[in-house]
C-alpha cells in the first residue's frame, strides 16, 4: 500500500514473469467522478436492464477475467497481492452478470477517498462500460474523490477519462489519501433509471 500512497502502482511484464516492478507515468489517467460520460446509445441499452450488478461477490473471478487474455501484467504474485488486499477490505470489485454467467467487471484498491482502478474485462457488449458506470456511481455515493485509472485508453476517454501531469496527480492523490471514502458503506445497487438520473453527462 505504500507504493499507492507514493503514487506508483505494480505491474509485471507477463503472467509468466515472476518479477514485479513499480510504474510512475509522467501522464496519469483519471476518471473525474463528476465527469463520467454515458452516451445516449449506452443509456438506452442500460434501461433495458440487460445485466445484474453486484459488489464484492466474485472478486477473484473478476481478477481471473481481467487476466484471461493473451498478454497480461497480472502474474501470480500480483494476483496474490490483490487477493490479500481484498480479504483485508482494501480491494473491491463490481461484477456484471448475465443470469449466472460473469460477463464483466472492474476491480481496484482503496485508500482513504482514493480508488486505484487496476483492470476490467468484458465478454458481452457494453459490460465493462456498465461496470464503470456503476462503479463511478458507487464511489460518488460512498465519499470518494479520486478515481485513478493509471493510463488512458480510447475506451476510457470515451467515458470521460483524461490525462493529467504527474504533479497534478500527486496533488489529487494527497487530497484523496486524507479523505474518508468507505466502499463497503453500502451494498445498495440502484436500478439503471436511478443511476442515469444522477448522471449529468449523458449526451
Amino acid at each position: 500500500m505504500k507504493g499507492y500512497c507514493a503514487g506508483v502502482f505494480p505491474m509485471s511484464k507477463s503472467r509468466d514473469d515472476p518479477d514485479v516492478f513499480w510504474v510512475d507515468p509522467k501522464l496519469r489517467g483519471i476518471l473525474p467522478l463528476d465527469g463520467f460520460h454515458i452516451s445516449r446509445r449506452l443509456a438506452r441499452f442500460m434501461r433495458t436492464e440487460p445485466f445484474r450488478i453486484s459488489l464484492n461477490t466474485a472478486f477473484e473471478a473478476v481478477v481471473h477475467g481481467c487476466a484471461d487474455r493473451p498478454e497480461t501484467w497480472i502474474n501470480d504474485t500480483i494476483f496474490d497481492l490483490y487477493r490479500s488486499l481484498h480479504h483485508r477490505g482494501q480491494a473491491h470489485a463490481i461484477e456484471v452478470w448475465d443470469a449466472d454467467d460473469l460477463v464483466g467487471g472492474v476491480y481496484g484498491v482503496t485508500i482513504g477517498a482514493a480508488f486505484f482502478g487496476e483492470s476490467m474485462f468484458s465478454t458481452r457488449t457494453n459490460a465493462s462500460k456498465i461496470a464503470l458506470a456503476y462503479l463511478v456511481d458507487h464511489l460518488n455515493r460512498t465519499g470518494f474523490t479520486l478515481f485513478d485509472t493509471q493510463f488512458i485508453t480510447d475506451h476510457l476517454a470515451s467515458l470521460g477519462g483524461i490525462e493529467i501531469p504527474r504533479r497534478h496527480y500527486h496533488t489529487l492523490l494527497q487530497q484523496g489519501l486524507q479523505g474518508t471514502g468507505d466502499f463497503q458503506k453500502t451494498s445498495y445497487i440502484p436500478d439503471a433509471y436511478t443511476l442515469l438520473q444522477r448522471n449529468t453527462q449523458t449526451s
